[in-house]
């Protein structure tokens, strides 16, 4: 599953920046970026994730699938330097080493337990926040480069975050019927084609690692929240500071990603596309190194 969604990231990183910047809140960009294998291959990957995810928040709790998704952030890093030629910075690489023992915290301190069931109110609250983000969303798509990705990711993270709540009784379902019938499926698909606008939108502004770190950010504290609150989330009695210190230093350390993180990509705006030089012609687009500015 981290492997998954590492690879997912860095390629639909890769098709983000060959796209032309879009500045409204378009889901258009979703087709155009389906024109790149890249980006299918990625968002390939990123269904698997999604699939093993699924299955594990069957009997895990929310602050451990997520945190483990969460880590594809660092996949995607280690991925940039060895296929890209990314530079990371040596607070990238610390604050990477401090996200996975985090989540070793987490693993640790994670104690399995089917889900209870949302009811009426929890379906009503899903349906209200699909409707904020998307709103919220129209407008933040205005905003250009490092503050674009870190607020455009934040949503995608947030939208991602309530399909994972949705997911958790969902995968409990005894039956097909019931899965097909059951609301929350639908919820969850809708959050899930929200989210995915809004991390394209973010990678085009400016770093990966910056957008994908916004977004496991503000995805795990909620998801986190009501799974110990409504879903039956369990942690190993006497390990709950462990569960909290792991939580904690997984959360600032993607956090402290989109502080040290530079923007990686120069593109062209939608509707503008630069002209070449006379006499020098060659691509528009560009990726280069976390840690590098646009060259």
């Amino acid at each position: 599953m981290i492997a998954a969604y590492g690879v997912a990231n860095l390629l639909q990183s890769v098709a983000a920046t060959r796209t032309t910047v879009h500045h409204t809140f378009d889901p258009g960009l979703l087709l155009r970026l389906a024109g790149h294998r890249t980006y299918l291959i990625g968002l390939g990957c990123q269904m698997l994730g999604f699939v093993l995810a699924f299955l594990a928040r069957r009997d895990l709790p929310l602050f451990l699938v997520q945190a483990s998704v969460a880590a594809g952030l660092g996949v995607t890093a280690v991925l940039g330097v060895v296929v890209l030629k990314w530079r990371l910075p040596a607070a990238e690489i610390a604050l990477l080493v401090l996200l996975f023992t985090g989540i070793t915290a987490l693993v640790l301190s994670a104690r399995p337990a089917p889900s209870k069931q949302l009811g009426t109110a929890g379906l009503v609250a899903l349906a209200v926040a699909l409707a904020v983000i998307a709103v919220v969303g129209f407008f933040a798509v205005r905003l250009h480069g490092a503050p674009g990705s870190v607020a455009l990711g934040s949503l995608a993270g947030l939208a991602f975050s309530a399909a994972a709540v949705a997911a958790r009784p969902l995968a409990s379902a005894p039956t097909w019927d019931a899965f097909l019938r059951d609301p929350l499926l639908y919820l969850l698909i809708a959050h899930s084609i929200v989210g995915q606008l809004l991390l394209g939108l973010a990678m085009q502004r400016g770093s990966t690692t910056a957008a994908v770190a916004a977004m496991d950010a503000a995805g795990a504290v909620p998801a986190a929240i009501v799974g110990l609150l409504l879903l039956n989330d369990k942690i190993w009695p006497g390990r709950e500071w462990l569960a909290a210190a792991g939580f904690l230093i997984t959360l600032a350390s993607v956090i402290g990603l989109t502080r040290y993180a530079e923007p990686q990509h120069h593109h062209a705006t939608a509707g503008h596309r630069e002209k070449p030089t006379p006499g020098k012609e060659g691509p528009l687009l560009n990726v280069s190194g976390i840690g590098r500015g646009p060259s």
